[in-house]
């Protein structure tokens, strides 16, 4: 018998079972489809025992049932129960494989036969019914799993945990609650950040890595999966590591085929966009509404608000506002012109980039984890090397950029619509620039952790990002009085690539037909030289390779290949060589800068024959260095071993300029050859210690040093994150007698780091509490380095890798 009803609400989770509850508080006739014999299958899913958050606190509930924060068990008893009470009309082991008709007489058929009649429907099926696979070598082998029901039944087991999201955290915890089940638990993050998850739950895996409870991996990722063990890309290579099981924690992705073959639109043709709705949830399709995790909305506390709004939307509610309205009116009250928050997303979705193809419900979540700014004309908005990671995105007026500190009328604009503040976001240095109101400004700040999540989970406003990021680091590179039309052509051809430790870029003796631009990381450049791969050149980022061939059609001279897991910019050949016939100033700096590396190939052509022996040498340290992390270093100490005589005034001359606690360990590290690489920060393009600082103390200086602030609350997250080891946690220690006082009346422990001992004995009460200690490049000293300053015999030397790092020495030195 066909059944009829004026509302037809597919999937019971959260926001579907709140949609049925009004609806039957309402009275109006409804039927909830479940397509299994339980309610809200997502809930159900969750791993046994899950702690489940009520996340955002500032956000009231709207719902006829109730939901609060606590586990998993608990939560499903009680809308179990409330579901009954409410009387709502449930058809389990239902699934609905088509709907046709139109508004007022919706036909849904289900699978097996049977259909039902609705007047509208609410589709509220979420995503988890279509994770995310595994793209990589083994993908399909039959250890790896896209579900954690109990993580109590896995025992004595390597088990990698891949996906840095909410549910992939929590599945990692669950593994390693219970050290008797003696499992050992590895979590993969293929960024720095867990940009995704709550902060709690990352907060919980800071404590648990920190504990030795579960191994977190960050710039790691899955290359390969065999049986009993899986390859891992990290930031320095390939690596291998013991691997019984994996669960895969990847993310999902709208259903798409069905959800078009109901005539619904999506914002993009990618694969994690969601479809194109109405404020009151209505699609492109009239009559049928998304809601839920579909709708892009995956907090359990926003599907259930946009369960109970759009029934009462579609029984007629046209003055209802959303939940956050009043959170969002009071954020928006400061700003000049009196609208309304309607009207106010109105203007930030249609004038701001980045926002354009966010849809009503994820531009509402944005906001309010954002900051709503404005600006009178010549205002600040911030200035030059100050502290900051925010971006910004401009909905109305303009700004100007005061490019150089030293004549502050030298400016380059930034138009409406646009975004600034992206070098911060992305590297965490300070401030570049002083960038001020052109005229009258609004602007939406985004924080560090909303932009990232913002760029991961929605790719249009990735694609922005990037195509604005590329633009700006083109006009950087090239200068020479570009514009952004100018250079238009090559931003629409650009591709970002990304390419592991070791990958080639490019190959000596190919034909060439692009340009590369080192966007992250570092390259090294090598030649043929007598049957063996020679070390020419370093390259960090911000530098350019492979225009040689492009312009005069000659071969690759050498080969390039990333030093560390790094990210290039693929520019079209033919539309570079036509923007070079277009500015003659940049093709004569391009042509200048091309001799010099013919020189470099003319060097080692003329001296092939009689240095070979000498220029294995060099190439064999040239590796061990990038080996030793400079490359990804922007200024590494090093100490030549010939020349050093073992006094430690370096140790000695780095505590006495830090409050008595020396920043490097010059018998630790590495050594090869003549040259060693103590324990000392490398100040790294990208520090990897800045991933997790919950402070937000670990900045970048003036000058590109890596410093730790006051605001250190000593949690350690640095110094596991550090690959190299040269951050130590340890407490400031009691003041020393001045230098004087030691050497004429032998009081104190005299010059460097005083013994435990004397600490311990002149601590005044209590010793302070640990800290994270790491070199700042002896920022604020005059001099410069207080290491390289004390060496008698000039064996310690700071250096830039790119200034040392190319087989042109090997001419100045001989």
């Amino acid at each position: 018998m066909e059944a009829r009803v004026r509302l037809a609400i597919v999937g019971s989770g959260p926001a579907g079972l709140s949609a049925a509850g009004r609806a039957a508080q309402l009275g109006m006739s409804h039927v909830l489809i479940e397509k299994t014999a339980h309610l809200s299958d997502t809930i159900y899913k969750y791993q046994k025992g899950k702690h489940v958050m009520a996340t955002p606190a500032t956000l009231v509930l709207r719902s006829d049932l109730a939901f609060d924060a606590g586990k998993r068990e608990a939560i499903l008893g009680i809308w179990d129960d409330q579901a009954a009470g409410l009387a709502i009309h449930v058809r389990y082991n239902a699934e609905v494989t088509a709907i046709e008709g139109e508004e007022g007489a919706f036909t849904l058929k289900l699978k097996g036969g049977g259909t039902i009649v609705a007047e509208a429907v609410i589709l509220a099926i979420g995503t988890q019914g279509n994770p995310n696979r595994l793209r990589c070598p083994g993908a399909d082998m039959p250890h790896i799993q896209y579900q954690l029901d109990d993580p109590t039944e896995y025992i004595d087991e390597h088990i990698t945990v891949i996906g840095s999201g909410d549910a992939g955290i929590e599945n990692a915890l669950g593994l390693a609650a219970d050290p008797a089940q003696g499992n050992i638990v590895t979590i993969l993050n293929r960024s720095a950040d867990f940009a995704r998850a709550k902060k709690a739950n990352v907060e919980l895996l800071q404590e648990a890595g920190a504990a030795g409870r579960i191994i977190v991996r960050t710039e790691t990722s899955p290359a390969e999966v065999r049986a009993g063990e899986l390859v891992l890309d990290t930031r320095d290579g390939q690596e291998t590591i013991p691997c019984d099981r994996i669960i895969a924690r990847t993310g999902s992705a709208p259903p798409r085929a069905f959800v078009e073959a109901c005539g619904i639109a999506f914002t993009s043709p990618e694969r994690e966009a969601f479809p194109v709705l109405s404020p009151v949830f209505e699609t492109t399709r009239p009559g049928i509404h998304v809601i839920g995790a579909l709708a892009g909305y995956p907090l359990i506390k926003h599907c259930m608000n946009q369960g109970y709004d759009v029934v009462e939307f579609l029984n007629g509610n046209t003055t209802l506002k959303p939940a956050d309205e009043p959170i969002l009116a009071e954020k928006f009250a400061p700003l000049p012109g009196n609208r309304s928050v309607e009207e106010w997303l109105d203007l930030f979705g249609s004038r701001i980039e980045i926002f354009k193809e966010l849809s009503p419900l994820q531009l509402r979540e944005l906001m309010l984890d954002s900051r709503v700014k404005s600006f009178t004309k010549g205002q600040a908005v911030f200035e030059r090397n100050a502290p900051g990671s925010s971006l910004f995105a401009i909905a109305n007026g303009s700004v100007l950029v005061e490019v150089d500190k030293d004549d502050p009328g030298k400016v380059v604009p930034i138009a409406e619509g646009s975004i600034f503040g992206e070098v911060g976001l992305i590297s965490g240095r300070r401030r570049g620039a002083t960038i001020r109101a052109a005229e009258d400004l609004i602007v939406v700040e985004l924080s560090r952790t909303a932009a990232l999540k913002l760029i991961a989970t929605a790719p249009p406003a990735a694609r922005a990002v990037n195509r604005i990021a590329i633009e700006r680091q083109l006009l950087q590179i090239f200068g020479s009085g570009l514009t952004t039309e100018d250079v238009a052509e090559l931003v629409d051809g650009a591709t970002v690539e990304e390419k592991r430790a070791g990958a080639v870029v490019l190959k000596e003796g190919d034909e060439g037909n692009d340009i590369y631009i080192v966007r992250r990381g570092s390259m090294i450049v090598e030649r043929n030289i007598a049957g063996k791969e020679v070390f020419l050149s370093y390259l960090p980022a911000g530098s350019y390779v492979g225009e040689m061939a492009v312009i005069d059609g000659s071969r690759r001279s050498a080969t390039v290949r990333a030093a560390i897991r790094s990210e290039v910019i693929r520019l079209p050949g033919d539309a570079f060589v036509r923007l070079l016939d277009r500015k003659p100033e940049l093709k004569r700096k391009t042509l200048g800068a091309m001799e010099k590396r013919r020189e470099v190939n003319d060097f080692i052509e003329g001296r092939k024959e009689n240095f070979s022996s000498v220029v294995d040498m060099y190439s064999q340290t040239a590796q061990f260095l990038v080996d030793n992390g400079i490359g990804e270093a922007t200024d590494v100490l090093l100490i030549d071993e010939t020349l050093c005589v073992g006094c430690d005034n370096c140790e000695r001359a780095c505590a006495d300029s830090h409050d008595g606690l020396s920043r490097l360990d010059r018998e630790a590290g590495t050594t090869y050859a003549h040259l060693h690489v103590p324990t000392s920060c490398r100040h790294c393009e990208h520090p990897h210690c800045m991933a997790d600082c919950p402070p937000n103390a670990i900045r970048r200086g003036v000058d590109g040093e890596v410093f730790i602030d006051d605001t250190c609350i000593g949690c350690g997250n640095c110094q596991r994150n550090c690959p190299y080891g040269v951050i130590r946690m340890d407490s400031v220690p009691p003041k020393k007698p001045s230098l004087l006082s030691w050497l004429f009346l032998g009081k104190g422990p005299g010059p460097g780091e005083p013994p435990k001992l004397w600490r311990k004995k002149h601590a005044e009460g209590v010793e302070s509490p640990k800290r994270a200690i790491k070199c700042d490049m002896c920022a604020g000293i005059e001099g410069g380095p207080s290491c390289v300053r004390a060496c008698p015999t000039g064996a310690a030397i700071r250096v830039s890798p790119e200034g040392f790092l190319t087989v042109t020495r090997l001419g100045e030195d001989a």
